[in-house]
């Protein structure tokens, strides 16, 4: 089914686009959610009305995009502290959630923590990565890096360990 993208979405396109998607995801997921609309020939002769508008708008959101990476890289790494087991197993997670609110308290911009993408979950203590994707274009990878504010015995394994 060809439809018109009304907005960014990922894997697929930016707004505005026109694109070929499968009739069930177009159905069930983009035209609900308005995404996008079906590209009739009015919808794609107003498009084309409209293309110079969108655009622009686009460019816009790039620039405050690149802004917002800029303030983003400012911090360098994000250093948290948290309750660890002697292996360095953390009691808990840095969940994206934390990770956002700590972006937010140290830059003050405001990231959903949606667009927050790590290699693995952050569960042990040492240094990670993780990847912002603010646009379809604009990413940011920052550092983080987890110690122990605590280290506290793992009596669990260790009676695991005497049964055995």
């Amino acid at each position: 089914m060809e439809v018109i993208l009304k907005k960014d979405v990922q894997n697929i396109g930016e707004a505005g686009d026109i694109v070929n998607v499968k009739d069930g995801y177009a159905r069930n997921y983009l035209l609900p959610q308005n995404f996008a609309e079906i590209a009739t020939k009015g919808a794609k002769e107003n498009r084309e009305k409209n293309l110079a508008r969108i655009k622009a708008k686009q460019e816009k959101l790039h620039a405050e995009a690149l802004e917002t990476a800029k303030k983003i890289e400012e911090i360098g790494t994000l250093e948290f502290s948290a309750k660890a087991g002697e292996s360095g197993k953390l009691f808990g997670a840095i969940t994206t959630k934390k990770l956002a609110e700590e972006i937010k308290n140290k830059s003050g911009v405001e990231v959903d923590r949606k667009t927050i993408s790590l290699d693995a979950p952050i569960n042990k203590l040492g240094n990670f990565n993780m990847l912002i994707k603010l646009t379809s274009k604009v990413k940011v990878t920052l550092g983080v890096t987890v110690t122990a504010s605590e280290v506290l015995k793992e009596e669990i394994e260790e009676a695991q360990e005497e049964t055995v």
